[in-house]
Protein backbone atom coordinates (compact mmCIF):
# COMPACT_ATOMS: atom_id res chain seq x y z
CA UNK A 1 0.00 0.00 0.00
CA UNK A 2 2.86 2.38 0.79
CA UNK A 3 4.35 2.00 -2.69
CA UNK A 4 0.91 2.49 -4.25
CA UNK A 5 0.25 5.64 -2.20
CA UNK A 6 3.65 7.17 -2.99
CA UNK A 7 3.11 6.46 -6.70
CA UNK A 8 -0.30 8.14 -6.65
CA UNK A 9 1.07 11.15 -4.74
CA UNK A 10 3.95 11.53 -7.20
CA UNK A 11 1.69 11.47 -10.26
CA UNK A 12 -1.12 13.50 -8.65
CA UNK A 13 0.95 16.46 -7.47
CA UNK A 14 2.90 16.79 -10.73
CA UNK A 15 -0.31 17.70 -12.57
CA UNK A 16 -1.92 21.14 -12.40
CA UNK A 17 -5.27 20.76 -14.15
CA UNK A 18 -8.13 19.95 -11.77
CA UNK A 19 -9.98 17.55 -14.07
CA UNK A 20 -6.73 15.70 -14.74
CA UNK A 21 -6.11 15.33 -11.01
CA UNK A 22 -9.65 14.01 -10.51
CA UNK A 23 -9.05 11.55 -13.33
CA UNK A 24 -5.81 10.38 -11.72
CA UNK A 25 -7.59 9.83 -8.40
CA UNK A 26 -10.41 7.94 -10.12
CA UNK A 27 -8.03 5.70 -12.07
CA UNK A 28 -5.94 5.09 -8.94
CA UNK A 29 -9.08 4.15 -6.99
CA UNK A 30 -10.18 1.75 -9.74
CA UNK A 31 -6.73 0.13 -9.82
CA UNK A 32 -6.80 -0.13 -6.02
CA UNK A 33 -10.16 -1.91 -6.00
CA UNK A 34 -9.15 -4.14 -8.93
CA UNK A 35 -6.13 -5.28 -6.93
CA UNK A 36 -8.48 -6.35 -4.13
CA UNK A 37 -11.56 -7.71 -5.92
CA UNK A 38 -11.65 -7.30 -9.69
CA UNK A 39 -14.92 -9.17 -10.30
CA UNK A 40 -17.10 -6.65 -8.46
CA UNK A 41 -15.75 -3.45 -9.98
CA UNK A 42 -18.52 -3.39 -12.66
CA UNK A 43 -21.13 -3.61 -9.89
CA UNK A 44 -19.70 -0.54 -8.11
CA UNK A 45 -19.53 1.36 -11.41
CA UNK A 46 -23.18 0.56 -12.25
CA UNK A 47 -24.36 1.59 -8.77
CA UNK A 48 -22.34 4.81 -8.98
CA UNK A 49 -23.87 5.70 -12.36
CA UNK A 50 -27.39 4.79 -11.21
CA UNK A 51 -27.04 6.92 -8.06
CA UNK A 52 -25.64 9.85 -10.03
CA UNK A 53 -28.47 9.94 -12.58
CA UNK A 54 -31.17 9.28 -9.98
CA UNK A 55 -29.77 12.21 -8.00
CA UNK A 56 -30.09 14.43 -11.08
CA UNK A 57 -33.67 13.27 -11.61
CA UNK A 58 -34.63 13.81 -7.96
CA UNK A 59 -32.99 17.24 -7.91
CA UNK A 60 -34.39 18.40 -11.26
CA UNK A 61 -36.39 21.65 -10.77
CA UNK A 62 -40.02 22.03 -11.73
CA UNK A 63 -40.55 23.68 -15.12
CA UNK A 64 -41.01 27.42 -14.43
CA UNK A 65 -43.10 27.85 -17.59
CA UNK A 66 -46.07 26.01 -16.10
CA UNK A 67 -49.12 28.33 -15.89
CA UNK A 68 -50.06 29.59 -12.43
CA UNK A 69 -53.40 27.78 -12.42
CA UNK A 70 -51.62 24.45 -12.99
CA UNK A 71 -48.75 25.07 -10.60
CA UNK A 72 -50.21 23.41 -7.50
CA UNK A 73 -51.15 20.19 -9.33
CA UNK A 74 -47.78 20.10 -11.09
CA UNK A 75 -46.01 20.61 -7.75
CA UNK A 76 -47.84 17.63 -6.23
CA UNK A 77 -47.05 15.42 -9.23
CA UNK A 78 -43.41 16.53 -9.14
CA UNK A 79 -43.11 15.75 -5.40
CA UNK A 80 -44.65 12.29 -5.85
CA UNK A 81 -42.25 11.59 -8.72
CA UNK A 82 -39.25 12.64 -6.63
CA UNK A 83 -40.42 10.45 -3.74
CA UNK A 84 -40.87 7.43 -6.02
CA UNK A 85 -37.38 7.93 -7.43
CA UNK A 86 -35.95 8.20 -3.92
CA UNK A 87 -37.62 4.98 -2.81
CA UNK A 88 -36.48 3.24 -5.99
CA UNK A 89 -32.89 4.27 -5.27
CA UNK A 90 -33.09 3.18 -1.62
CA UNK A 91 -34.69 -0.17 -2.51
CA UNK A 92 -32.09 -0.77 -5.23
CA UNK A 93 -29.20 -0.22 -2.83
CA UNK A 94 -30.77 -2.19 0.01
CA UNK A 95 -31.66 -5.08 -2.32
CA UNK A 96 -28.08 -5.39 -3.56
CA UNK A 97 -26.80 -5.27 0.02
CA UNK A 98 -29.33 -7.83 1.26
CA UNK A 99 -28.73 -10.10 -1.71
CA UNK A 100 -24.99 -10.35 -1.17
CA UNK A 101 -24.76 -10.26 2.61
CA UNK A 102 -27.98 -11.71 3.98
CA UNK A 103 -29.58 -14.05 1.42
CA UNK A 104 -27.57 -17.12 2.57
CA UNK A 105 -28.29 -16.30 6.23
CA UNK A 106 -32.00 -15.77 5.49
CA UNK A 107 -32.28 -19.06 3.59
CA UNK A 108 -30.41 -20.91 6.33
CA UNK A 109 -32.62 -19.46 9.09
CA UNK A 110 -35.74 -20.26 7.07
CA UNK A 111 -34.47 -23.77 6.45
CA UNK A 112 -33.95 -24.33 10.17
CA UNK A 113 -37.42 -22.94 10.98
CA UNK A 114 -39.12 -25.09 8.31
CA UNK A 115 -36.77 -28.05 8.85
CA UNK A 116 -35.98 -27.94 5.13
CA UNK A 117 -32.75 -29.68 4.17
CA UNK A 118 -32.99 -28.26 0.65
CA UNK A 119 -33.09 -24.64 1.85
CA UNK A 120 -30.16 -25.21 4.17
CA UNK A 121 -28.11 -26.87 1.41
CA UNK A 122 -28.89 -23.94 -0.92
CA UNK A 123 -27.78 -21.53 1.79
CA UNK A 124 -24.54 -23.48 2.27
CA UNK A 125 -23.91 -23.44 -1.48
CA UNK A 126 -24.45 -19.66 -1.66
CA UNK A 127 -22.14 -19.13 1.31
CA UNK A 128 -19.39 -21.08 -0.43
CA UNK A 129 -19.89 -19.58 -3.90
CA UNK A 130 -20.74 -15.92 -3.27
CA UNK A 131 -18.07 -13.56 -1.94
CA UNK A 132 -19.41 -10.30 -0.55
CA UNK A 133 -17.98 -7.26 -2.40
CA UNK A 134 -15.44 -5.43 -0.26
CA UNK A 135 -16.73 -2.16 1.17
CA UNK A 136 -20.30 -2.82 -0.02
CA UNK A 137 -22.01 -1.74 3.22
CA UNK A 138 -20.17 1.60 3.28
CA UNK A 139 -20.70 2.12 -0.44
CA UNK A 140 -24.47 1.59 -0.23
CA UNK A 141 -24.92 3.81 2.82
CA UNK A 142 -23.14 6.66 1.04
CA UNK A 143 -25.38 6.22 -2.01
CA UNK A 144 -28.53 6.29 0.13
CA UNK A 145 -27.38 9.36 2.06
CA UNK A 146 -26.67 11.20 -1.21
CA UNK A 147 -30.14 10.48 -2.62
CA UNK A 148 -31.87 11.44 0.63
CA UNK A 149 -29.86 14.67 0.92
CA UNK A 150 -30.79 15.63 -2.65
CA UNK A 151 -34.44 14.87 -1.93
CA UNK A 152 -34.24 17.08 1.16
CA UNK A 153 -32.99 20.00 -0.93
CA UNK A 154 -29.22 19.64 -1.32
CA UNK A 155 -28.12 20.27 -4.92
CA UNK A 156 -27.40 17.24 -7.10
CA UNK A 157 -23.97 17.44 -8.65
CA UNK A 158 -23.91 17.60 -12.47
CA UNK A 159 -20.24 16.53 -12.53
CA UNK A 160 -19.99 12.77 -13.09
CA UNK A 161 -16.19 12.74 -12.80
CA UNK A 162 -16.32 14.51 -9.44
CA UNK A 163 -19.08 12.24 -8.10
CA UNK A 164 -17.39 9.05 -9.33
CA UNK A 165 -14.08 10.09 -7.76
CA UNK A 166 -15.86 10.75 -4.45
CA UNK A 167 -17.65 7.39 -4.54
CA UNK A 168 -14.56 5.34 -5.42
CA UNK A 169 -12.02 7.44 -3.45
CA UNK A 170 -9.56 4.72 -2.45
CA UNK A 171 -8.64 5.82 1.11
CA UNK A 172 -12.25 5.36 2.29
CA UNK A 173 -13.49 2.78 -0.23
CA UNK A 174 -13.14 -0.45 1.74
CA UNK A 175 -13.87 0.43 5.38
CA UNK A 176 -14.94 4.04 5.57
CA UNK A 177 -15.29 6.41 7.21
CA UNK A 178 -18.82 6.87 5.82
CA UNK A 179 -18.57 10.25 4.12
CA UNK A 180 -21.54 12.28 2.89
CA UNK A 181 -20.99 13.84 -0.52
CA UNK A 182 -22.11 17.36 0.38
CA UNK A 183 -19.71 17.44 3.34
CA UNK A 184 -16.69 16.99 1.06
CA UNK A 185 -18.01 18.36 -2.25
CA UNK A 186 -16.01 21.58 -1.99
CA UNK A 187 -12.80 19.62 -1.41
CA UNK A 188 -13.32 17.71 -4.66
CA UNK A 189 -14.07 20.99 -6.46
CA UNK A 190 -11.02 22.92 -5.28
CA UNK A 191 -8.36 20.17 -4.81
CA UNK A 192 -6.16 22.25 -2.53
CA UNK A 193 -2.58 21.26 -1.78
CA UNK A 194 -2.14 20.10 1.83
CA UNK A 195 -0.74 22.56 4.35
CA UNK A 196 2.45 21.67 6.20
CA UNK A 197 0.50 20.76 9.33
CA UNK A 198 -1.73 18.48 7.22
CA UNK A 199 1.33 16.73 5.80
CA UNK A 200 2.72 16.22 9.31
CA UNK A 201 -0.63 14.98 10.62
CA UNK A 202 -1.11 12.77 7.58
CA UNK A 203 2.27 11.07 7.94
CA UNK A 204 1.69 10.67 11.67
CA UNK A 205 -1.78 9.17 11.19
CA UNK A 206 -0.47 6.66 8.65
CA UNK A 207 2.44 5.67 10.90
CA UNK A 208 0.34 5.42 14.05
CA UNK A 209 -2.45 3.62 12.22
CA UNK A 210 0.08 1.07 10.97
CA UNK A 211 1.38 0.58 14.52
CA UNK A 212 -2.13 0.06 15.86
CA UNK A 213 -3.06 -2.34 13.07
CA UNK A 214 0.13 -4.31 12.44
CA UNK A 215 1.95 -4.21 15.76
CA UNK A 216 -0.89 -4.20 18.29
CA UNK A 217 -4.11 -5.46 16.69
CA UNK A 218 -2.55 -8.25 14.62
CA UNK A 219 -0.58 -9.58 17.60
CA UNK A 220 -3.70 -9.54 19.75
CA UNK A 221 -5.51 -11.34 16.93
CA UNK A 222 -3.01 -14.22 17.20
CA UNK A 223 -3.99 -14.78 20.83
CA UNK A 224 -7.70 -14.27 20.15
CA UNK A 225 -7.87 -16.62 17.16
CA UNK A 226 -5.94 -19.37 18.94
CA UNK A 227 -8.19 -18.99 21.98
CA UNK A 228 -11.42 -19.00 19.99
CA UNK A 229 -10.35 -22.18 18.21
CA UNK A 230 -10.03 -23.88 21.61
CA UNK A 231 -12.77 -22.11 23.53
CA UNK A 232 -14.33 -25.37 24.72
CA UNK A 233 -11.17 -25.90 26.81
CA UNK A 234 -11.00 -22.33 28.14
CA UNK A 235 -11.86 -21.37 31.69
CA UNK A 236 -14.22 -18.56 32.68
CA UNK A 237 -11.34 -16.21 33.43
CA UNK A 238 -9.82 -16.97 30.05
CA UNK A 239 -13.07 -16.18 28.23
CA UNK A 240 -13.41 -12.82 30.00
CA UNK A 241 -9.78 -12.05 29.14
CA UNK A 242 -10.34 -13.09 25.50
CA UNK A 243 -13.42 -10.86 25.32
CA UNK A 244 -11.49 -7.92 26.77
CA UNK A 245 -8.64 -8.52 24.32
CA UNK A 246 -11.08 -8.80 21.42
CA UNK A 247 -12.68 -5.45 22.28
CA UNK A 248 -9.25 -3.80 22.27
CA UNK A 249 -8.18 -5.62 19.10
CA UNK A 250 -11.34 -4.59 17.26
CA UNK A 251 -10.82 -0.95 18.22
CA UNK A 252 -7.12 -0.95 17.33
CA UNK A 253 -7.70 -2.73 14.03
CA UNK A 254 -10.59 -0.57 12.85
CA UNK A 255 -9.29 2.76 14.14
CA UNK A 256 -5.85 1.91 12.76
CA UNK A 257 -7.32 1.41 9.30
CA UNK A 258 -9.26 4.68 9.55
CA UNK A 259 -6.12 6.52 10.68
CA UNK A 260 -4.29 5.26 7.58
CA UNK A 261 -7.27 6.25 5.41
CA UNK A 262 -7.47 9.75 6.89
CA UNK A 263 -3.70 10.21 6.72
CA UNK A 264 -3.63 9.15 3.07
CA UNK A 265 -6.44 11.56 2.27
CA UNK A 266 -4.60 14.40 4.05
CA UNK A 267 -1.54 13.91 1.86
CA UNK A 268 -3.85 14.31 -1.13
CA UNK A 269 -5.34 17.48 0.36
CA UNK A 270 -8.60 15.99 1.70
CA UNK A 271 -10.05 15.96 5.21
CA UNK A 272 -12.11 12.86 5.99
CA UNK A 273 -14.24 12.79 9.16
CA UNK A 274 -12.94 11.23 12.37
CA UNK A 275 -14.45 7.89 13.27
CA UNK A 276 -13.23 7.19 16.81
CA UNK A 277 -12.75 9.30 19.91
CA UNK A 278 -11.65 7.12 22.84
CA UNK A 279 -14.89 5.07 23.01
CA UNK A 280 -13.74 2.92 25.92
CA UNK A 281 -13.70 5.98 28.15
CA UNK A 282 -17.33 6.86 27.52
CA UNK A 283 -19.29 7.08 30.77
CA UNK A 284 -22.67 6.18 29.26
CA UNK A 285 -23.88 4.22 26.26
CA UNK A 286 -25.09 7.30 24.38
CA UNK A 287 -21.64 8.85 24.79
CA UNK A 288 -20.10 5.59 23.57
CA UNK A 289 -22.00 5.93 20.31
CA UNK A 290 -20.81 9.51 19.96
CA UNK A 291 -17.25 8.14 20.13
CA UNK A 292 -17.42 4.70 18.43
CA UNK A 293 -17.77 4.50 14.64
CA UNK A 294 -18.88 8.13 14.65
CA UNK A 295 -19.83 8.29 10.97
CA UNK A 296 -22.04 5.20 11.26
CA UNK A 297 -23.74 6.71 14.31
CA UNK A 298 -24.32 9.94 12.40
CA UNK A 299 -25.76 8.04 9.44
CA UNK A 300 -28.12 6.04 11.65
CA UNK A 301 -29.25 9.19 13.41
CA UNK A 302 -29.88 11.25 10.26
CA UNK A 303 -31.34 8.60 7.97
CA UNK A 304 -33.10 6.18 10.35
CA UNK A 305 -33.64 7.60 13.83
CA UNK A 306 -34.96 11.02 12.80
CA UNK A 307 -37.25 9.68 10.02
CA UNK A 308 -38.71 7.22 12.55
CA UNK A 309 -39.63 10.18 14.74
CA UNK A 310 -36.47 10.52 16.82
CA UNK A 311 -37.29 11.86 20.26
CA UNK A 312 -40.11 14.11 19.06
CA UNK A 313 -42.82 11.68 20.15
CA UNK A 314 -43.46 9.89 23.44
CA UNK A 315 -40.69 8.50 25.60
CA UNK A 316 -41.85 4.96 24.85
CA UNK A 317 -41.75 5.59 21.10
CA UNK A 318 -38.27 7.12 21.45
CA UNK A 319 -37.02 3.98 23.20
CA UNK A 320 -38.60 1.78 20.52
CA UNK A 321 -36.92 3.88 17.80
CA UNK A 322 -33.54 3.41 19.49
CA UNK A 323 -33.97 -0.36 19.64
CA UNK A 324 -35.08 -0.58 15.99
CA UNK A 325 -32.16 1.55 14.80
CA UNK A 326 -29.57 -0.45 16.70
CA UNK A 327 -30.93 -3.80 15.51
CA UNK A 328 -30.59 -2.47 11.96
CA UNK A 329 -27.03 -1.41 12.86
CA UNK A 330 -26.31 -4.98 13.93
CA UNK A 331 -27.76 -6.37 10.70
CA UNK A 332 -25.69 -3.86 8.70
CA UNK A 333 -22.45 -5.18 10.17
CA UNK A 334 -22.97 -8.73 8.97
CA UNK A 335 -25.37 -11.65 8.70
CA UNK A 336 -25.86 -13.74 11.82
CA UNK A 337 -28.04 -13.94 14.90
CA UNK A 338 -25.14 -12.74 17.01
CA UNK A 339 -25.06 -9.40 15.19
CA UNK A 340 -28.81 -8.97 15.69
CA UNK A 341 -28.42 -9.69 19.42
CA UNK A 342 -25.45 -7.30 19.58
CA UNK A 343 -27.60 -4.55 18.06
CA UNK A 344 -30.51 -5.38 20.37
CA UNK A 345 -28.25 -5.16 23.45
CA UNK A 346 -27.07 -1.70 22.42
CA UNK A 347 -30.62 -0.64 21.56
CA UNK A 348 -31.98 -1.76 24.93
CA UNK A 349 -29.02 -0.11 26.69
CA UNK A 350 -29.72 3.18 24.88
CA UNK A 351 -33.41 2.91 25.78
CA UNK A 352 -32.58 2.29 29.45
CA UNK A 353 -30.20 5.25 29.39
CA UNK A 354 -32.93 7.45 27.92
CA UNK A 355 -35.40 6.32 30.61
CA UNK A 356 -32.84 6.83 33.38
CA UNK A 357 -31.97 10.27 32.01
CA UNK A 358 -35.64 11.27 32.00
CA UNK A 359 -35.98 10.03 35.59
CA UNK A 360 -32.83 11.86 36.70
CA UNK A 361 -34.16 15.17 35.37
CA UNK A 362 -36.98 14.94 37.89
CA UNK A 363 -34.71 14.30 40.88
CA UNK A 364 -31.83 16.62 41.73
CA UNK A 365 -30.23 14.04 44.05
CA UNK A 366 -29.93 11.52 41.20
CA UNK A 367 -28.34 14.14 38.95
CA UNK A 368 -25.82 15.00 41.67
CA UNK A 369 -24.87 11.34 42.06
CA UNK A 370 -24.26 10.82 38.32
CA UNK A 371 -22.16 14.00 38.23
CA UNK A 372 -20.03 12.91 41.20
CA UNK A 373 -16.80 10.93 40.87
CA UNK A 374 -18.29 7.68 42.28
CA UNK A 375 -21.30 8.10 39.98
CA UNK A 376 -19.08 8.69 36.96
CA UNK A 377 -16.94 5.63 37.75
CA UNK A 378 -20.04 3.49 38.31
CA UNK A 379 -21.60 4.71 35.07
CA UNK A 380 -18.37 4.05 33.16
CA UNK A 381 -18.13 0.53 34.60
CA UNK A 382 -21.72 -0.34 33.64
CA UNK A 383 -21.26 1.09 30.16
CA UNK A 384 -18.04 -0.75 29.41
CA UNK A 385 -19.33 -4.03 30.87
CA UNK A 386 -22.31 -3.77 28.52
CA UNK A 387 -20.09 -2.94 25.54
CA UNK A 388 -17.61 -5.76 26.16
CA UNK A 389 -20.32 -8.30 27.00
CA UNK A 390 -22.02 -7.46 23.70
CA UNK A 391 -18.75 -8.14 21.85
CA UNK A 392 -19.26 -11.84 22.66
CA UNK A 393 -22.15 -11.99 20.19
CA UNK A 394 -20.23 -9.89 17.67
CA UNK A 395 -17.27 -12.29 17.68
CA UNK A 396 -19.36 -15.47 17.98
CA UNK A 397 -22.38 -14.74 15.75
CA UNK A 398 -23.28 -18.42 15.40
CA UNK A 399 -25.86 -19.46 18.08
CA UNK A 400 -24.01 -22.72 18.84
CA UNK A 401 -20.82 -20.79 19.49
CA UNK A 402 -22.18 -17.97 21.63
CA UNK A 403 -24.29 -20.41 23.68
CA UNK A 404 -21.13 -22.37 24.50
CA UNK A 405 -19.31 -19.18 25.49
CA UNK A 406 -22.19 -17.97 27.67
CA UNK A 407 -22.32 -21.34 29.44
CA UNK A 408 -18.63 -21.05 30.30
CA UNK A 409 -18.62 -17.45 31.51
CA UNK A 410 -18.86 -18.45 35.18
CA UNK A 411 -17.53 -21.33 37.26
CA UNK A 412 -15.33 -23.10 34.69
CA UNK A 413 -11.61 -23.78 34.89
CA UNK A 414 -9.32 -24.20 31.90
CA UNK A 415 -7.64 -27.52 31.24
CA UNK A 416 -3.87 -27.78 31.32
CA UNK A 417 -3.58 -28.16 27.54
CA UNK A 418 -5.34 -24.82 26.92
CA UNK A 419 -3.01 -22.95 29.26
CA UNK A 420 0.08 -24.61 27.77
CA UNK A 421 -0.93 -24.14 24.12
CA UNK A 422 -2.28 -20.58 24.32
CA UNK A 423 -0.17 -18.79 26.90
CA UNK A 424 3.12 -20.67 26.86
CA UNK A 425 3.47 -21.90 23.26
CA UNK A 426 1.55 -19.22 21.33
CA UNK A 427 2.32 -16.09 23.36
CA UNK A 428 5.24 -17.01 25.58
CA UNK A 429 3.48 -15.14 28.41
CA UNK A 430 1.79 -16.02 31.65
CA UNK A 431 -1.91 -15.16 31.77
CA UNK A 432 -1.30 -12.61 34.54
CA UNK A 433 1.37 -10.87 32.46
CA UNK A 434 -0.98 -10.66 29.47
CA UNK A 435 -3.71 -9.24 31.69
CA UNK A 436 -1.42 -6.50 32.95
CA UNK A 437 -0.26 -5.73 29.40
CA UNK A 438 -3.86 -5.24 28.26
CA UNK A 439 -4.67 -3.09 31.29
CA UNK A 440 -1.51 -1.09 30.61
CA UNK A 441 -2.57 -0.56 27.01
CA UNK A 442 -5.96 0.70 28.13
CA UNK A 443 -4.27 2.87 30.75
CA UNK A 444 -1.99 4.38 28.12
CA UNK A 445 -5.03 5.34 26.08
CA UNK A 446 -6.52 6.91 29.20
CA UNK A 447 -3.39 8.96 29.93
CA UNK A 448 -3.18 10.31 26.39
CA UNK A 449 -6.90 11.07 26.49
CA UNK A 450 -6.46 13.07 29.70
CA UNK A 451 -3.50 14.98 28.29
CA UNK A 452 -5.33 15.98 25.12
CA UNK A 453 -8.84 16.60 26.41
CA UNK A 454 -8.67 17.41 30.11
CA UNK A 455 -5.34 19.23 30.41
CA UNK A 456 -5.75 20.76 26.93
CA UNK A 457 -2.13 20.04 26.05
CA UNK A 458 -1.34 19.30 22.42
CA UNK A 459 2.11 18.32 21.23
CA UNK A 460 3.33 18.93 17.70
CA UNK A 461 3.53 15.17 17.25
CA UNK A 462 0.36 14.08 19.00
CA UNK A 463 0.10 11.25 21.47
CA UNK A 464 -2.88 9.60 19.79
CA UNK A 465 -4.49 6.22 20.09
Amino acid sequence: YGIFLLSVLGIYWTREERSLRLGILLIASIVFYMSQQLQYLPLLVVITLATFYMGLAIGAPLDWRIPDEEWQVAQEVWNRRRLRLLWFGIILNVTVLLGFKYLPFGLSSLGVALQSVELQSNADWLTEQVIVPLGLSYFMFECISYLVDVYRGAPATPNLLQFSTYKLFFPKLLSGPITRFHQVEDQFKVLRAPRLDQVVDGVWLIAWGAVKKLLLADHLATFITASFDNVERAGSGDIWLITFAYGLQLYLDFSGYVDVARGSAMLLGFELPENFNMPYFASNIADFWRRWHVTLGGWLRNYLYFPLGGSRKSLGRTCLNLIIVMIIAGIWHDAGWGFIIWGAIHGVALAIHRLADAQAKQAESIQKFWRSLPGTIFSWAITQFTVFFAWIFFRWPNPQDFRLVLQRLLGHTADVQFYQKIYIETLGLERLHLTWLLIGLLGYMGVTHSIQHNLKLQLNWHLKV
